[in-house]
């Protein structure tokens, strides 16, 4: 299994202290290690990397309650119950506890409709399907937090997996509040979130409904003749036939019997290699869904060689079980049941495991090996890997992108999605893809839809998805609003170079596009509690999205502006920080503001799906600072200073820039020419922007 092969990572020796069956380990200036019973060195699912740092360690011992001290924190580790209290500088020592943990992600929104739980009224203990069980993250509003890592399996050096022999392996974190500082220590642990396909940044479709090729090929067509970009196109599950369950039948996922396949159903696909050669002519990402959990059975196109391949004789029919620990499965899953279909045009794969946590390895979670070892499949031949799946716990960041499951159509939903969001930063998983619009019944409001399509705009992926129960997302479904929510998808794909800039942020420097206000705003936790739909996106934007029903369509906001000054992204009315608002939103109007000395580089209006960035505007807010675009090749930093009579803006492309023609967008302010344009060919330069007065 070399093609999965992880190598070992122990923390420096010098900084391994073992004390009988106790093992602590400082591993940077903010992280201490402590493992009892069975050490190791091998990544687990969690922790990818302990040598990334070499601190300064000064060790004092007291009876069985040794300190470790460095630059920025003294750990004191109790040996007997292993409980460890934080000192950050000269702060007062705390010992880490889930009660003033910040919170982070759950595994899915499966059924539920807000925080308050599923649509059963049900919570789950174990799985936390339920979102009253937000699960842990690496903050805490006290500084100290702990992760528990003995339950996670181990990743021997060929790339198999296996269970360990017991004991108590944990890490302390003394993040205090710098958030983005702890997030990178963290992604330096625990291996940083890859880079994401561009196109995976712009628009994409899916709906659950049995789409002949012929109909979904027209759908795409409508939307290109709309002049709605869309860069992915989701086919859902009923791309396969399901043996013995006829298609009419009602599906039953804990039954299995109508979920799990990988062939082609012809009455709807005649020819898949040309509906999928269609899809790549349209310049689409394909992505198709999988529910592997009931194995290959003997309808299956591929099962012959399946059942050879492990070992069963197809004369039988007997199932060839689903075992991703088992080697020979795990090879041909990918090798004849997956790479095929890629190679005819499936980018990457939607994982949608539901049916629990149970899996031939006792206590190994499959829908985590699934996320492991498609995404590291996926990475092949060096290109930028890409899955959709469900969270399965700290480290899933390394496994994007998340699919945040089957929420109820409605406003309880919609306005607990930016606050969930936001909060993943601090479980480090940056990439949510939620069903915008909501996947279960709807009858079609139309505010709602715009509201949601508004938010999917301004959060990680913008991803429209439904089922056959409630009303679909085509924009034109929606005639009140078709308008609006038809510019509001241009505007997302016009945002592809800060969108991928921030990817390249995330990839690189471990800072996320969405998080929470208190990520810059450090004095303003408890004020972002209150205002927690609120997030930034990006460092220098804000968006205060509308989650409630607004009279005759105009909702009524209350906003909160952190310090400095905004500007409105889309009208350019000036505001002063540090204060509360009220403003009334019509349907048109989101509110997303700009703080001074943004850049926020965008796409020129244009037809069609391209993704070039040979031609960029850029909208420049007045103020110092300085950004750099990224492209999938190049860059282009713009850096802008005070001068005696305005501003000078220097322009400083890269040698292999991907930008020829730039057109700079000076919006409201003081500037003397405000709202007004100006081309440059890219080299680079300095211009001198005049302010009044």
């Amino acid at each position: 299994m070399n093609r999965f092969s992880s190598r070992a990572t122990a923390c420096a020796p010098q900084n391994c202290f073992v004390y009988g069956d106790v093992r602590v380990s400082v591993i940077s200036d903010r992280i201490v290690r402590v493992e009892k019973g069975a050490f190791t060195d091998l990544r687990t699912q969690t922790v990818y990397c302990r040598d990334f740092a070499q601190p300064q360690v000064e060790v004092t011992k007291t009876a069985d309650k040794p300190v470790f001290k460095t630059k920025r924190a003294a750990f004191c580790v109790d040996l007997n119950t292993l409980d460890v209290k934080v000192q950050i500088g000269d702060g007062p020592a705390v010992l880490p506890t889930s009660k003033n943990n910040l919170g982070g992600t759950a595994r899915t929104l499966d059924g539920t409709f807000g925080v308050l739980g599923g649509w059963k009224g049900k919570r789950e203990k174990k799985d936390h399907f339920c979102i009253g069980h937000i699960r842990k993250g690496i903050f805490s509003s006290d500084g100290a937090s702990e992760m528990d890592d003995s339950r996670s399996f181990l990743l021997n050096e060929d790339g198999s997996v296996k269970k360990r022999e017991g004991g108590v392996d944990k890490y302390v974190f003394a993040f205090g509040d710098d958030y983005l500082g702890g997030l990178k220590e963290f992604f330096a642990l625990t291996g940083y979130p890859p880079l994401l396909p561009m196109y995976a940044l712009s628009n994409w479709w899916s709906r659950y409904h049995r789409y002949s090729a012929d109909e979904y090929l027209a759908l795409m067509d409508k939307f290109e003749e709309k002049n709605v970009p869309l860069t992915v196109a989701t086919i859902d599950m009923d791309w396969h036939r399901v043996g013995s369950v006829p298609l009419d039948a009602e599906y039953h996922s804990m039954q299995g019997r109508g979920w799990t396949g990988y062939s082609f159903e012809r009455s709807l696909f005649p020819d898949p290699k040309a509906f999928l050669k269609a899809l790549k002519d349209r310049r689409l990402a394909v992505t198709m869904n999988l529910h592997p959990r009931d194995g290959v059975r003997y309808f299956e196109d591929m099962y012959p060689e399946m059942a050879a391949a492990c070992g069963v004789d197809p004369a039988t029919k007997k199932t060839v079980e689903f075992d991703l620990t088992d080697e020979k499965f795990l090879n041909a899953y990918f090798d004849i049941l997956h790479h095929p279909y890629e190679k005819d045009g499936v980018d990457f794969w939607w994982i949608d495991w539901q049916q629990g946590t149970k899996s031939k390895m006792e206590g190994l979670d499959p829908l985590w090996l699934l996320n492991h070892y498609h995404f590291s499949d996926n990475c092949r031949d060096g290109k930028n890997g890409l899955i959709l799946s469900r969270y399965a716990g700290l480290g899933s960041h390394r496994y994007p992108l998340g699919f945040s499951g089957d929420t109820v159509v409605c406003w309880k939903s919609l306005r607990f999605q930016p606050y969930f969001t936001a909060l993943a930063s601090n479980a480090g998983y940056t990439w949510w893809s939620h069903d915008i619009g909501g996947h279960l019944f709807g009858r079609g409001d139309n505010e709602l839809y715009l509201r949601w399509l508004q938010f999917g705009v301004f959060s990680p992926i913008n991803r429209l998805h439904s089922n056959n129960m409630g009303k679909s997302k085509e924009p034109w479904l929606y005639e009140k609003v078709e308008d609006i929510a038809e510019d509001y998808m241009r505007l997302r794909h016009r945002l592809l170079p800060y969108l991928y800039t921030a990817n390249v942020l995330t990839h690189t420097e471990g800072v996320p596009l969405v998080s929470p206000m208190y990520y810059y705003d450090k004095d303003d936790r408890s004020r972002s509690k209150k205002y927690r739909d609120q997030y930034y996106f990006g460092e220098h934007m804000l968006v205060c999205p509308v989650t409630k029903k607004g009279k005759k369509g105009v909702a009524k906001m209350r906003i909160w502006l952190p310090e400095g000054m905004w500007t409105n992204f889309f009208t350019g009315e000036r505001f002063e920080g540090g204060r509360e608002y009220n403003i009334d939103c019509a349907l048109k109007d989101f509110p997303v503001f700009a703080a001074d000395g943004a850049i926020v580089p965008m796409l020129p209006e244009r037809k069609g799906n391209s993704m070039s960035f040979e031609s960029v505007e850029a909208r420049v807010f007045e103020g110092e600072g300085s950004y750099t675009l990224y492209g999938e090749r190049g860059s282009l930093a713009f850096e802008m200073k005070r001068t005696e009579g305005g501003y000078e803006l220097r322009v400083s492309p890269s040698e292999d820039c991907p930008v020829r023609s730039l057109k700079l967008k000076l919006q409201r302010g003081h500037f003397e020419n405000g709202d007004s344009e100006m081309s440059i060919d890219v080299k680079p330069a300095t211009l001198e922007i005049l302010c009044e007065g």
